[in-house]
C-alpha cells in the first residue's frame, strides 16, 4: 500500500516573524516624522528668541565700549595734563640742583591737602605700585645673563702672522728675529708701548676701575653737586700723562711789549703764585709785566745803576726779587710789599770776588750761592746770613735743590756731581756723569724721580735718583743728543712729563723730550688768520 507525503506545518514561531518586521519598520517611520517635526519647532522658537534678545545684546555691547572709550579718554587727558604741570627732566634737575627737593615736598605736600582723603589714598596706593614695579624691574636687570655673541667667525680665531718689516711697525721690533709676529703678539706689544707712553693704565682703559667708579659716582654725586655750587674756579683739569708726538703750539703777544729791553735778557721767570712775569738783562733793569694776553701791562721796572744783571729770580712767597750782578760781589734784594730796594753789600764769612750764580730752595729756606775754587756757601733766606759752606772738587758750574730742600747736586766742570746733605752740610755720594767733557748744567725733577745733566758738548744725560745715590758710574736712561751747542740750561715741567734742554749759543735751540717714552716731541706751529 502506498503511502502519501505530508507538507510541514508552520510552528507559532515561523506564523509571528513577519508582522513583527513590518511593526519595527512602521514605528521608525513614525519616530523620524515626529523627531523631523519637533527639531523644526525647536529652531524656529529659538530663532524667533535669538531675534527678540539680539537687539538687547547689541546695545550691551556699544554701552561698555562706549565706556572703556570714555575710561582710556579720562585717563589719556589725565596724564596729559600731569604732564604739562610737571617739568621736563632737564628742568627739574636744575630745579632740585639749585633749589634742593624742599620746593616739590611742599608742593606735594599741598596737592594732597587740596585732593583730601580719597585722592591721598589714590596716590599712596599709586606711589606703593610704582615702587614695587621699580623693584622688580630692578631685580629683573640684575638677573640678565650677559649677551651671546650672534655669531663666531672662526677665521677670526685662527692665528695671523704680521709682517713687521713694514715702514710702520719697524719701531715694535726688539731684534731682527722678530721679523713675523702673530696678531696676539703685536696686540700685546702695542698695549706695552701704549703703557709705557701714558706712564701705566690710564683709568678710562681700566674697566675694574671704572665699573668701581660708576658704583661710587652715585654715592657721591650730591656731595659733588654741593661742591660745584659752594666754590668758583676753573673746573676743567688738565690730563695727568701727556701723550707722546705732536704739541701744537701757538706764537703769543710778546709779555714785555710795553717795555722791549734795550739790552740782552738774561732771565724771564713768572710769578709763583700771580699772573705776572718778570724780565732782566744786562740793561740794568727789572720789569715786572701783568700777562692778560691782551695788552700785557707793564707793572712796575726798577732800575739799578752801574748793575747789569746776571741772574735773578722771585722768592719762594713771591714777595722778593733777588738779582745778582755780572762782576759784583754784592747782590740786590727787592721788596715788592714795601717797595724798598735793598742791597746787601757784605757777607760776613764769604771772601768771593764774584757773586754770580745762585739757587733757592724749593721750600724757601735757602739760598746757595755758587762761588770760585768749588765752594757753595749755603745762606739764610731770612737773614741772608751765612749757615755754612761746602766745597768741590774742582769748579762748581751748576747747583740744584731736591723738591724737599734736602739734598743738593752740584755738577762740577770736570764732570762730577756731589750730592750733600742740607742739614748736616755733609757729602752723601758722588757720581760721574757718563761722557761728560765740561759740566755745564743739572736739574732735579719735581717728583724726585730723575737728574738732568747738560755738558758741554750738546749731551744731556738722563738718571733716576736711585741710581745717582749708589752707583759711582750710573748709566743714563737716556742721553739726549739733540744740541749740536754746548747745553746751558735743562728743566722739568711741573709733571715731570718733559724736559727742556736749551742752548744760550744758538738761535732757537730749543728741544723738548718726553719723558715716559724718552722721545722728542715734535713742535707744530699754529698759524692765526683774519
Amino acid at each position: 500500500m502506498g503511502t502519501v507525503a505530508e507538507a510541514p506545518r508552520a510552528g507559532p514561531a515561523a506564523a509571528g516573524a513577519a508582522p513583527k518586521k513590518k511593526t519595527k519598520k512602521a514605528t521608525k517611520k513614525i519616530m523620524k516624522k515626529i523627531t523631523k517635526k519637533a527639531t523644526k519647532k525647536i529652531t524656529k522658537k529659538t530663532k524667533k528668541t535669538m531675534k527678540q534678545f539680539q537687539p538687547r545684546a547689541d546695545a550691551a555691547a556699544a554701552e561698555r565700549e562706549a565706556a572703556q572709550q570714555a575710561a582710556e579718554e579720562s585717563a589719556r587727558r589725565a596724564r596729559h595734563l600731569s604732564a604739562l604741570s610737571r617739568p621736563s627732566g632737564p628742568e627739574q634737575e636744575l630745579e632740585e640742583l639749585v633749589f634742593g627737593d624742599s620746593l616739590n615736598v611742599e608742593e606735594d605736600e599741598l596737592l594732597q591737602r587740596l585732593a583730601g582723603p580719597q585722592r591721598r589714598e589714590v596716590a599712596e596706593r599709586s606711589a606703593w605700585r610704582d615702587s614695587s614695579d621699580s623693584e622688580i624691574e630692578n631685580e629683573a636687570k640684575g638677573q640678565l645673563l650677559p649677551k651671546k655673541p650672534a655669531w663666531v667667525d672662526e677665521d677670526d680665531e685662527a692665528e695671523e702672522n704680521v709682517d713687521m718689516t713694514h715702514k710702520y711697525r719697524k719701531d715694535f721690533m726688539k731684534s731682527d728675529a722678530e721679523k713675523v709676529l702673530t696678531k696676539k703678539k703685536l696686540k700685546r706689544r702695542l698695549e706695552e708701548q701704549f703703557q709705557r707712553a701714558m706712564g701705566g693704565v690710564p683709568a678710562w682703559a681700566d674697566l675694574e676701575n671704572r665699573k668701581k667708579s660708576k658704583r661710587t659716582a652715585s654715592d657721591g654725586e650730591s656731595d659733588e653737586d654741593n661742591d660745584l655750587l659752594c666754590r668758583t674756579g676753573n673746573f676743567i683739569s688738565n690730563s695727568e700723562s701727556l701723550p707722546r708726538g705732536i704739541l701744537k703750539m701757538s706764537t703769543c703777544l710778546p709779555a714785555n711789549q710795553e717795555r722791549f729791553a734795550n739790552g740782552k735778557l738774561v732771565t724771564v721767570q713768572f710769578h709763583p703764585s700771580a699772573q705776572v712775569v718778570m724780565t732782566a738783562g744786562h740793561d740794568r733793569s727789572v720789569s715786572l709785566f701783568q700777562v692778560d694776553g691782551i695788552r700785557n701791562p707793564k707793572i712796575q721796572s726798577i732800575y739799578l745803576e752801574s748793575f747789569p744783571i746776571y741772574k735773578a729770580c722771585f722768592s719762594v712767597d713771591g714777595e722778593q726779587v733777588i738779582a745778582t750782578g755780572t762782576h759784583h760781589k754784592m747782590f740786590f734784594v727787592y721788596d715788592m710789599m714795601s717797595g724798598n730796594i735793598i742791597p746787601i753789600e757784605k757777607i760776613r764769612g764769604v771772601e768771593e770776588r764774584f757773586l754770580k750764580n745762585f739757587e733757592v730752595s724749593p721750600d724757601g729756606s735757602f739760598m746757595l750761592l755758587t762761588g770760585t775754587s768749588g765752594y757753595l756757601h749755603l745762606l739764610s733766606m731770612k737773614t741772608k746770613e751765612l749757615i755754612s759752606t761746602m766745597k768741590v772738587n774742582g769748579r762748581c758750574t751748576a747747583s740744584a735743590f731736591t723738591p724737599d730742600s734736602s739734598k743738593i747736586y752740584s755738577y762740577s766742570k770736570e764732570g762730577e756731581v756731589f750730592i750733600w746733605d742740607v742739614r748736616s752740610r755733609k757729602c752723601l755720594h758722588k757720581f760721574e756723569d757718563e761722557g761728560s767733557l765740561e759740566g755745564k748744567c743739572i736739574a732735579v725733577s719735581k717728583n724726585n724721580q730723575y737728574v738732568a745733566c747738560g755738558s758741554a758738548s750738546g749731551v744731556v744725560n738722563l738718571y733716576t735718583t736711585d741710581v745717582c745715590l749708589k752707583e759711582n758710574h750710573p748709566k743714563p736712561v737716556k742721553a739726549i743728543m739733540n744740541l749740536v751747542t754746548s747745553a746751558t740750561c735743562v728743566t722739568f715741567n711741573p709733571t715731570t712729563e718733559i724736559l727742556a734742554v736749551a742752548s744760550r749759543e744758538a738761535d732757537e735751540a730749543v728741544k723738548l723730550v718726553h719723558i715716559p717714552s724718552y722721545t722728542q716731541i715734535t713742535k707744530a706751529k699754529l698759524c692765526y688768520l683774519g
